[in-house]
């Protein structure tokens, strides 16, 4: 009899994928850019949403005004209302997998928010499988639309903490990342990444890093002003080779770092230029 199964040639035909260096010949190249064009932008919840009208409007303002220059993906981080439920859930014992998706659930509340203020300009609020699978066409109808900062991981989250580890910052990254986004901007309530909490009391004034790799902010203790999870992600990034994280609440530092201005502080990630 003759074989007449159709055998298709491919270089991890006899590999196995869990060996990276066997992979790496294939998987090590650098992807395709999706969206090169986009700009990303993460509102924080706690820092921005929380502070209510004498925040939010003022960054809304300025997003309007930026419309014309830039093609945004707006993204909103969950608030104190999202540390509340932790903390009903730590309580009934819930897992961390549970926690995830509650606390999403108030991060795209944020965003609804915001949609509803750019409304009149053409933006909308859109869902995790409308960014994943529609951005690009909603982006050619409008100049900016808003989504969710959280990753959805959900009941999928790693069980390695009580807290889920990957909350809006790291989501932000990643959808970036992987979108081939041309730049990544936190919008926060400190000028940047400082040597020490800025707000906390100490006899030892904090220095604000103006430049700052990620492997630096490995070794550095105590908190940042975003997701720690977000430091080990940035080790795997394929596009981009930096983010910036702003002061939100100084008028003109959203449209400096947009137009690629120093406004804050520079984090360099492990992706190589290219």
């Amino acid at each position: 009899m003759t074989d007449k199964r159709k055998h298709v040639a491919s270089p991890l035909a006899r590999q196995t994928l869990l060996d990276s260096d066997l992979v790496r010949p294939i998987a090590g190249k650098r992807p395709m850019r999706l969206l090169p064009w986009l700009q990303v932008v993460k509102i924080g919840g706690r820092s921005i949403m929380d502070r209510g009208r004498e925040a939010i409007v003022p960054i809304v303002e300025e997003l309007r005004k930026l419309l014309p220059e830039h093609r945004l993906l707006i993204l909103t981080g969950a608030g104190i209302r999202a540390r509340h439920l932790y903390s009903v859930g730590l309580d009934l014992g819930l897992p961390v997998g549970s926690l995830a998706p509650m606390a999403a659930s108030e991060a795209g509340q944020n965003g609804h928010i915001l949609a509803a203020m750019l409304a009149a300009d053409g933006v909308s609020y859109v869902e995790h499988p409308t960014v994943a699978d529609q951005l690009a066409i909603h982006l050619s109808a409008t100049r900016a639309v808003v989504g969710s900062a959280f990753p959805p991981y959900h009941h999928h989250e790693f069980p390695g903490s009580r807290i889920p580890p990957h909350r809006g910052d790291t989501g932000a990254f990643l959808l970036a990342d992987a979108l081939g986004a041309a730049g990544l901007t936190i919008v926060e309530d400190v000028d940047g990444v400082y040597t020490s909490d800025p707000n906390a009391d100490s006899a030892e004034k904090p220095e604000l890093l103006r430049d700052v790799s990620y492997t630096e902010l490995a070794a550095m203790q105590g908190t940042l002003p975003f997701d720690r999870a977000m430091v080990d992600v940035m080790a795997n990034a394929r596009h981009l080779e930096r983010i910036q994280i702003i002061n939100g609440l100084v008028p003109g530092r959203l449209t400096a770092a947009l137009r690629g201005e120093h406004a804050g502080t520079i984090v360099r990630t492990g992706a190589y230029p290219g």
